[in-house]
């Protein structure tokens, strides 16, 4: 005897198969804007403060915890902003989920390059050594962040706005220069990168995208 033929699948369930595989295909190729234009305004304000309580500090240990301490605050301030932006952008939408699918593309190609660079801090300074008095901060520590932020910030924007891979670049340009060309300022390349890059090109995405 010949197997019962099975029923097919109501018409209206698959209609809802097919908007949902729609839905996902679109979101998946559409950019992400949640990127928070005033609040990376904020973080570049706060570096700028950073930058200019840096250099008066007398010792390595000192200047690093400033930078750290702005490290952590950057974080604080650029991810709680981000995550306004987001909740604001679906406020409309019940259905729609906070980490979209570019959401999660642009986090994940940032941050591996933000914890290799935290790691490799770790690595270049010798707690014993920076705390002997007299000892330098290393010549390179500079522009390893600026470098390895930039490629954070390039790698996740390739899934955002235009401005986000444009700053990745300035901030790469600017990181290298810090490593390659003698007598650069440390605290003057931190400023010009974590400073002025955020407030411009922050203000660009507002103006454009949204805050």
């Amino acid at each position: 005897m010949s197997a019962p033929l099975r029923e097919p699948p109501a018409l209206h369930d698959r209609a809802i198969q097919d908007l949902s595989f729609i839905r996902r295909t679109i979101e998946g190729a559409s950019s992400f804007t949640d990127v928070p234009g005033w609040g990376t305004v904020v973080v570049g304000l706060t570096a700028l403060g950073a930058a200019a309580l840096a250099a008066r500090q007398p010792t390595a240990p000192r200047w690093i915890g400033v930078w750290l301490a702005e490290a952590v605050v950057g974080v604080l301030l650029g991810g709680g902003a981000m995550w306004r932006k987001m909740r604001r952008n679906r406020a409309h939408s019940d259905a729609a989920p906070m980490l979209s699918v570019p959401a999660r593309k642009f986090l994940l190609g940032f941050w591996p390059a933000i914890l290799a660079g935290a790691v490799l801090t770790f690595a270049l300074v010798d707690p014993r050594a920076i705390l002997v008095a007299g000892s330098e901060v290393p010549p390179s520590l500079p522009g390893l962040w600026l470098l390895l932020y930039g490629v954070g910030v390039l790698t996740a924007g390739a899934f955002s706005v235009r401005a986000v891979p444009l700053m990745g670049l300035a901030f790469m340009a600017c990181g290298t220069a810090a490593l390659l060309v003698p007598g650069v300022d440390r605290d003057m390349a931190l400023a010009l990168g974590f400073g002025v890059f955020h407030v411009g090109f922050g203000i660009w995405i507002a103006r454009r995208h949204g805050g």
